[in-house]
């Protein structure tokens, strides 16, 4: 009985660390968006569902090998993040003083224009697709499975796990080694002295939210090709739970981010064992409320701004 339970633990943290890297890719995008902005992006979920649509088409429509379609996903996600910031954020945002860098009005006005484009995104999507689940063909599914002793897993979490380990470790190498990474993290740090030494504040923010939803709408498609089905409402499910890893990181803590998000993913594929699946939601407004009221600055922080 021991051995049955241990292998069987160990089976929902393999499914936890795939789900928590699932996780870690989004809440990249709003750590990134929100370490340059200091804003929240509440459309950065539907960039996930439009990755994940933008896969099914192009397997539908010419079936090239996965690696192509995670990149091509990739590409649309990007060119998606450019039109958001386009269309919700660059006509509020203001960077002439200090004042305005700081205003809360701002921050206000900026996160419900995102959450009014995620809502017509989302109805946009539902409406072009219709509201039911499409299915995955079964040629492109990553749910080939393998086994190891007692373990039973499949060609999607080693899939999910490589790809994500590849695309975390390519953004940290673009962060500290390239001239892009260091100009978003000299935004990030302080905006107006970036733009003050010739720094285009501007592209640089563009940059970022290409990134980050070049990432995010990555894990759509491969989470779309690991579960066998995607639907318009997919996204808003992992965008809450990113979110909730960014909080618990420390909002611009993209280390901090990927911590939680694995710890989020574990928690909720381990806390299946006592409680229903219905309930495993709770498990990451619980740690958020844990989070705000012992952590105030995140489990990461630097003691930047409170929660």
């Amino acid at each position: 009985m021991p051995d049955i339970f241990d292998a069987y633990f160990a089976q929902q943290v393999i499914n936890g660390i795939s789900l928590g890297l699932v996780y870690a890719l989004v809440a990249i995008g709003f750590t990134l968006i929100f370490g340059i902005l200091n804003v929240v992006n509440f459309a950065h979920g539907e960039i996930y569902t439009v990755g994940a649509f933008a896969g099914l088409l192009l397997i539908v429509g010419a079936a090239p090998p996965l690696l192509a379609v995670v990149l091509l996903v990739m590409a649309v996600g990007a060119a998606a993040g450019v039109g958001l910031e386009r269309l919700a954020f660059r006509p509020i945002r203001r960077f002439s003083d200090e004042a305005s860098l700081k205003s809360r009005a701002m921050r206000e006005a900026t996160l419900l224009s995102s959450l009014a484009v995620s809502i017509v995104a989302r109805e946009v999507m539902a409406h072009v697709f219709g509201g039911e689940m499409r299915i995955i063909p079964q040629a492109a599914l990553l749910q080939d499975v393998i086994t190891l002793g007692p373990l039973t897993l499949t060609n999607g979490n080693l899939i999910i796990f490589g790809a994500s380990v590849v695309m975390l470790g390519g953004l940290q190498f673009m962060l500290y080694r390239t001239r892009v990474g260091l100009s978003i993290r000299a935004v990030s740090n302080n905006v107006l002295g970036a733009r003050h030494v010739g720094i285009d504040t501007n592209r640089t923010i563009v940059a970022t939210f290409a990134i980050g939803s070049s990432l995010g709408a990555a894990a759509g498609i491969l989470v779309g090709l690991y579960d066998g089905n995607i639907y318009p409402y997919m996204g808003f499910a992992p965008g809450i739970k990113a979110f909730v890893a960014m909080v618990m990181g420390g909002l611009s803590s993209i280390p901090g981010a990927v911590i939680c998000a694995l710890l989020l993913g574990v928690s909720e594929s381990v806390a299946t064992d006592f409680l229903s699946s219905g309930w495993k939601d709770l498990i990451a407004y619980g740690l958020l409320v844990v989070t705000l009221i012992f952590f105030p600055q995140g489990l990461f922080g630097h003691g930047r701004e409170r929660v």
